[in-house]
């Protein structure tokens, strides 16, 4: 579609270091449609008209044979028939969700790649059927039915992956990576182009407090450090006071490691534990 290979070539323009990965599998690609687009295709070969393309093919025929593409085969090219479950009753709108959910299952592959690969099968199917449709609104519609909330979460998603910004945005502090990344990702999530700038706007804002909570953080711990450090220092300044932190060490050491407690008679207890505890005298001496 003329649309779409637009906006990839000025994202392309915009981004000239990222890199699109591999090719597109053109069979993995219809695998994968086939599995919400194709059911029971060889008992009827309308059924890609039917399920995906237009309403006025008529409605599948509903039959206990009906078989899935998606049956025994890799959840990873095929939409399961748990997710079949959710797919919209209307040809169009199928197309689309059908559109969605296998570029997301194949990353490789973008809307030019369906219009070019499954519409044509469409079309041979409609012909099937004994009508001609047309695939450039359908392939349009694919290219645009994004929501700006689902374009945000799944931008947003791309961008704070640990590859990208990151869940902190640490990586993308300046605007110039963060542009680099955004571009990257709507680049990725097809029918979003409509949003960008909204997004764009959106995103930086929770960057910019994220940043900004980073260093409050940061600062709080500061504090909280320094505060300890100061209620330290000022309690043992207090316990040097009199001697009194150090009176309080020999007195431990009598009742816990003198076998006699330092009593009467003992008076060389007392004496070890004096020395045990000298420490204090060191320690006191240097904060005056």
């Amino acid at each position: 579609m003329k649309y779409s290979k637009l906006f990839f070539v000025i994202a392309s323009l915009c981004v000239p270091t990222f890199a699109f990965g591999g090719a597109c599998s053109t069979a993995n690609l219809t695998r994968c449609l086939d599995s919400a687009c194709a059911l029971n295709i060889g008992a009827n070969p309308a059924a890609r008209c039917q399920y995906c393309g237009d309403a006025s093919a008529g409605e599948p025929e509903k039959s206990m044979a009906m078989k899935s593409i998606s049956a025994g085969s890799s959840a990873k090219y095929t939409i399961s028939d748990k997710e079949l479950k959710k797919a919209p009753k209307d040809p169009g709108e199928r197309y689309v969700w059908a559109t969605q959910n296998c570029l997301k299952k194949l990353t490789d592959c973008t809307p030019d790649d369906v219009e070019e690969t499954y519409d044509p099968l469409i079309e041979q199917s409609c012909k099937a059927a004994g009508i001609a449709t047309d695939m450039a609104n359908l392939a349009k519609k694919a290219n645009t039915a994004k929501t700006k909330s689902s374009c945000s979460t799944e931008i947003s998603s791309c961008l704070i992956n640990d590859k990208r910004c990151h869940a902190d945005y640490s990586k993308c502090e300046s605007d110039a990576d963060f542009d680099k990344y955004f571009s990257e990702c709507g680049v990725l999530s097809t029918g979003c182009d409509a949003f960008m700038a909204d997004l764009r706007s959106t995103l930086m804002t929770s960057r910019d407090k994220a940043i900004k909570n980073a260093d409050e953080i940061l600062n709080n711990i500061v504090v909280a450090y320094q505060t300890a450090r100061k209620n330290k220092l000022e309690s043992t300044r207090a316990g040097c006071k009199d001697d009194a932190a150090k009176k309080k060490c020999i007195a431990a050491v009598c009742s816990n490691n003198m076998r006699h407690k330092c009593d009467i008679g003992y008076e060389y207890e007392e004496v070890v534990a004096k020395e045990l505890c000298k420490f204090y005298d060191v320690a006191c001496s240097r904060l005056k």
